[in-house]
C-alpha cells in the first residue's frame, strides 16, 4: 500500500467522524489524550494564533523567521487547500506522507480509549478537528521540533489546540465571524479568543477594536504577562508596492527592521508582518532583543501563502483569494486594486452557509463594482457551500443587479463562462478573481492545476 493511499484511508477515517465545522466546545477529552499519549504537547515550545483574519499568513511568515533563525519548526493551520497532510508542516513543507500514517496508527488505539470513556458518559467522540490536532501534536513531538507555530481552529478558551501552553499569544484582528459559536458582540469574540493567554507567556496582539483590546489587556494583566500591542508598541512604519509585493520598514519591539521584501500583497499583509516581527521578538528575545536585520530579510523572502491573492493563470490573469467574511474581502480587494491595476475584473464568488453572503458581497461590490459588470455565483463542492441560486439572491440583497449575476451549479463551468467573458472584454488588463469561502479555492486550485 502506497503511502498516498494510507493518506487518503487516513483522511477518510477521520472525515467519518464529526465534521470540522461541528466543533465540541470542550477541552477534557483532549487533555485525557495528552494524558494518555504522555503529554506530548510539552515536548516543544510553541507559539499560539488565534483572531478572525490573518491567522494562517501570519503563522506562516512567523514559521519562516524561526527557521531562519536555525529553529527546526512545526506549523499547524487550517484547513487545508488541497491534501490534509498541508496542515501539518515540518519546517516548512507538509508532513511526509509516510510519518502521517505511521503517527497515526500508532496513535489510534489510544484516541479509541478516550472514544469509550466519552461514550460512557453519553458524550460525542472525538471529532475530526480534536483528533487532526492530536495528530499534529503527536507528530510534532516525535519529529522532534524545537517550536510548533500552532493556529486555533475556533475561538480559542475551549480550542482543541488550547491543550498547548503557548510561549506567545498572538491575536491577529478581531471582527465578528462564527458569531452562532464565538457571541455576536466583538467583545464576547475576544473574551473566546483571550483564552489562548497564559501565564509564563507573552502577548502580541494586532490594532484592535477599543472593545476587543480591552478585553485582551485585561486577560494579560490577569494573567501576569506582558502585552504588546500593534499601533502602541510596534507596528507598519512604510510600505511600499514592490514587484511580486512590498518592500517594509517595520517599527519592533527592540529594533527597527528596513528593506524587508515581503511578496504578499496588501496593508493587511503588511500588517500580518509586524504582528509576525513582534512575536519573533517576544519569542527569542523576550521582547528586548533586536533580530538580526539580514536573517530577518531572508526569513520574509520565503514566506509564501497559497490562496491568498494568488495568481494561478495567466492570458486572462486568474487570482485565486480566500475572503471568507466581510472584513477579509474588504482587505483582499483594497490589496488587489493595489497590486494588480485592473480595468475590469470578473468576479467567480462562492460562500459557506455559515458566512454573512450578503455582507461579504456587498464589501466586493463596494471595493470592486467599478471594475466588474457581471459576477459569477457557483459553489465549492463542500456540503457547506449554499446553492448557487440562493448565493444569487444575496447578491441581488448585496446591490448586484439581477442581469448581471450569472448562476454556474459547478466551478469548472463557473470558471469557463469567467474566461470566455474576461478574453470577451478583449482587455489586457482584465483579469478574473475566484473568492469567497477557502473551500472555493481550494477546488479552483485544483482545476487550475496548482
Amino acid at each position: 500500500m502506497s503511502d498516498e493511499f494510507g493518506v487518503e484511508s487516513v483522511y477518510a477515517e477521520l472525515l467519518s467522524r464529526a465534521p470540522e465545522n461541528k466543533m465540541e466546545p470542550r477541552m477534557e477529552p483532549l487533555f485525557r489524550a495528552m494524558e494518555i499519549l504522555g503529554e506530548p504537547q510539552k515536548a516543544f515550545a510553541s507559539i499560539h494564533l488565534t483572531g478572525t483574519n490573518g491567522k494562517t499568513s501570519t503563522a506562516r511568515m512567523i514559521e519562516a523567521g524561526l527557521r531562519a533563525h536555525g529553529l527546526r519548526t512545526g506549523r499547524y493551520t487550517s484547513p487545508h487547500l488541497s491534501k490534509v497532510t498541508e496542515r501539518i508542516s515540518i519546517d516548512g513543507e507538509p508532513v511526509a506522507d509516510e510519518t502521517f500514517v505511521r503517527i497515526w496508527d500508532e496513535i489510534r488505539p489510544y484516541l479509541e480509549i478516550v472514544d469509550t470513556e466519552l461514550a460512557g458518559s453519553g458524550e460525542p467522540r472525538l471529532t475530526y478537528f480534536e483528533c487532526v490536532t492530536i495528530l499534529a501534536i503527536a507528530i510534532f513531538a516525535d519529529e522532534p521540533v524545537e517550536v510548533a507555530v500552532i493556529e486555533v481552529g475556533l475561538g480559542g478558551v475551549t480550542d482543541a489546540t488550547n491543550v498547548v501552553d503557548g510561549q506567545v499569544a498572538v491575536v491577529t484582528p478581531i471582527s465578528l465571524d462564527h458569531t452562532d459559536l464565538l457571541g455576536d458582540t466583538v467583545e464576547d469574540i475576544a473574551t473566546e479568543k483571550a483564552g489562548i493567554i497564559k501565564p509564563g507567556g507573552f502577548l502580541v496582539s494586532a490594532a484592535q477594536p477599543p472593545e476587543a483590546a480591552q478585553v485582551l489587556l485585561e486577560k494579560a494583566r490577569d494573567t501576569g504577562v506582558p502585552f504588546r500591542f500593534e499601533g502602541v508598541e510596534f507596528g507598519v512604519e512604510s510600505r511600499l508596492v514592490a514587484v511580486g509585493g512590498q518592500q517594509l520598514t517595520i517599527s519592533g519591539l527592540a529594533g527597527r527592521y528596513e528593506d524587508l521584501l515581503l511578496p504578499l500583497h496588501g496593508a493587511h499583509q503588511a500588517q500580518n508582518a509586524a504582528v509576525a516581527v513582534a512575536a519573533l521578538e517576544a519569542f527569542l528575545g523576550g521582547g528586548t532583543k533586536e533580530l538580526d536585520i539580514e536573517v530577518l530579510r531572508e526569513g520574509f523572502r520565503q514566506v509564501t501563502s497559497p490562496g491568498r491573492l494568488e495568481v494561478v493563470r495567466t492570458a486572462p490573469t486568474i487570482i485565486v483569494d480566500a475572503a471568507h467574511n466581510p472584513d477579509g474581502m474588504k482587505a483582499s480587494a483594497v490589496a488587489l486594486k493595489e497590486a494588480f491595476n485592473f480595468t475590469r475584473l470578473v468576479p467567480v464568488v462562492g460562500v459557506l452557509h455559515e458566512k454573512d453572503a450578503v455582507a461579504v458581497l456587498e464589501q466586493l461590490r463596494e471595493e470592486l463594482g467599478d471594475l466588474v459588470d457581471q459576477i459569477c455565483v457557483t459553489a465549492s463542492n463542500s456540503p457547506r457551500a449554499i446553492a448557487p441560486e440562493d448565493l444569487a439572491e444575496d447578491a441581488m440583497a448585496a446591490g448586484f443587479a439581477e442581469e448581471s449575476i450569472h448562476v454556474a451549479d459547478k466551478l469548472d463551468d463557473a470558471i469557463e463562462w469567467a474566461v470566455e467573458r474576461a478574453e470577451e472584454l478583449n482587455d489586457l488588463a482584465g483579469g478574473i478573481l475566484i473568492t469567497g469561502s477557502i473551500t472555493l479555492v481550494a477546488d479552483a486550485r485544483i482545476l487550475l492545476g496548482k
